[in-house]
């Protein structure tokens, strides 16, 4: 019961005020991804509220943040184009009947989602080398960044232009003023949250001094939106009647379903993986993919926009100390009640201050010790950081991240496959001794088939792999091509010091191999391709 209550919070002063901080800066974060996708604010905010609230009750990673999100959003939008184009063309046309494909859309993601933390998909993201994720977090912290600088425009005969003169100048002053806050606040007294106190001091100067800055409500009306105020959400009850419009149209459902549950499990996992090292604490990446996917079906059920993990506001909320379930909850409730009753005040919270704790955690989230070692590692993970970055600001987190993994996997296999060595020696009986060393797997296999001369070598032949590893299925064929080719040519072939999983698998495909393998009581002991691996917490 302890560990339950201390899991749900340990300090619940921090939880709930880091967990109001955080509430604050989802309201322009998931207005914005909602006007990026072309849905109402609301439906966003909406989003935000229902990932928030499940996804900190019953998510693998207490203190981390879900909402509305822009690397979801930019899929999003194909998807609601394509839907209203459709139900135009009807002969009774379907209002907004893109934004029904979305929901009924995230009713697959969400399965998706719970089927990839069913069949334990979320430990693999412990596989994701620390290159690829000094990369992905330099490359986060620059997107964070370059997302806030839009907020330098405003309204101009009806278009965005870059802030001139005085107001440029007081945006640049409040951000200051709030970056300065934050920066000296926890110096003097770690007993008020730095963001919070940041905001609410430089709302107050803004709003007391009647001073003229862009403000959430502001941002809201130039986005094309009417404003905070809302109902509670209500199921959509008319969503299943429209399946019938999806005809002919499955292919686009689920493939936007799988690539929406791909990108929102990856940014979700990375963020799991982060806010791990951040707290020296270890979060379950499947409990998470459960948890995200069903937060995304009852967006999909109760009109939300659906959404993942926010690496952004997960970094405010755990560096104010918010690290308790009770802090994500706190900041889902906190965000439905501005909706319900706070909309006027929210609405006049300066856009300033929202910006510059952003660049705080874009300061704080910046690996700036990548710098220190990048001539001081190896080159090809230098090569994977720098392209990781790159990448992240190009296209989005999930492209960067599955390309840091291919090519570090494909660097890792290069350098594996050119290891192997057979070292030869010949025996008092005239037996010629090949000792192989290093792994035998599909980038080792053609050299490995390069060491042997069949043809030549002595009429008895032994190969020893007591300094060798068979890593796959790809090793195991090419050493049994080359015990067939001395076999072909009637000479005999002894294997010796091969792992209990060769033997078998080898054995499997050639019975008559039990003569050519010979036992021994030093044999090694590991798996071939095994797919054991700790079970997450």
């Amino acid at each position: 019961m302890r560990k339950l209550i201390l899991n749900f919070t340990e300090n619940p002063k921090a939880d709930i005020l880091s967990g109001l901080t955080v509430a604050l800066a989802l309201v322009p974060e998931a207005v914005a991804f909602a006007f990026v996708a072309g849905v109402d604010p609301l439906v966003g905010l909406y989003g935000a509220f229902m990932m928030g609230l499940i996804t900190s009750l019953f998510g693998g990673r207490p203190g981390m943040i879900s909402g509305a999100t822009g690397a979801m959003a930019v899929v999003m939008v194909h998807l609601i184009q394509k839907g209203n184009a459709v139900g135009m063309s009807l002969d009774q046309p379907i209002e907004n009947l893109g934004l029904q494909w979305l929901f009924i859309t995230l009713l697959f993601v969400g399965l998706i989602q719970i089927f990839a933390g069913v069949l334990k998909l979320g430990k693999f993201v412990r596989l994701i080398p620390h290159p690829v994720m000094m990369g992905f977090v330099n490359g986060l912290a620059i997107v964070i960044f370059v997302s806030q600088l839009g907020l330098f425009k405003e309204t101009v005969d009806g278009s965005k232009q870059w802030m001139t003169g005085n107001n440029l100048w007081i945006m640049i002053g409040l951000v200051a003023l709030t970056m300065g806050i934050m920066f000296v606040l926890p110096k003097i007294t770690k007993k008020l949250p730095a963001a919070l106190t940041a905001i609410i001091v430089v709302a107050c100067i803004t709003i007391f001094g009647k001073v003229e800055v862009s403000t959430v409500g502001s941002f809201i009306r130039d986005g094309g939106g009417t404003g905070l105020e809302g109902s509670l959400p209500t199921f959509q009850s008319q969503i299943f009647q429209l399946f019938t419009t999806i005809r002919g149209h499955w292919d686009m459902i689920f493939s936007t379903a799988f690539l929406l549950a791909a990108v929102g499990l990856i940014e979700s996992l990375m963020t799991l993986n982060l806010v791990d090292e951040l707290t020296e604490s270890r979060g379950s990446g499947n409990k998470e993919c459960i948890a995200q996917g069903s937060a995304n079906i009852l967006n999909g059920l109760f009109g939300g926009m659906g959404g993942c993990a926010m690496i952004g506001q997960s970094l405010i909320n755990v560096n104010a100390g918010g690290k308790g379930r009770l802090s994500g909850v706190v900041a889902a409730v906190a965000l439905l009640c501005f909706i319900l009753f706070g909309a006027a005040m929210i609405e006049q919270i300066p856009l300033a201050a929202l910006v510059g704790v952003m660049f705080m955690v874009v300061i704080g989230t910046f690996a700036w010790s990548s710098f220190r070692i990048l001539n001081k590692i190896p080159l090809a993970d230098a090569v994977v950081l720098i392209a990781v970055s790159a990448i992240t600001v190009w296209q989005d987190l999930a492209i960067a991240v599955i390309a840091g993994v291919i090519i570090s996997a494909l660097v890792f296999a290069w350098k594996n496959a050119t290891m192997i060595r057979a070292r030869k020696r010949m025996k008092e009986d005239g037996t010629k001794v090949y000792e192989i060393w290093g792994p035998l797997f599909f980038g080792s296999v053609q050299a490995f088939n390069t060491k042997f001369d069949p043809k030549n070598d002595p009429d008895r032949v032994e190969i020893d792999f007591i300094e060798s590893r068979i890593s796959d299925h790809s090793g195991i064929e090419a050493l049994r091509n080359v015990a067939n080719r001395y076999l072909d040519l009637g000479k005999e072939v002894k294997l010796i010091h091969l792992s209990k999983d060769c033997k078998a698998l080898l054995l499997k495909a050639n019975p008559g191999f039990e003569e050519v393998i010979e036992d021994s009581i030093d044999d090694p002991r590991y798996h071939v391709v095994t797919d054991v691996m700790d079970d997450e917490v």
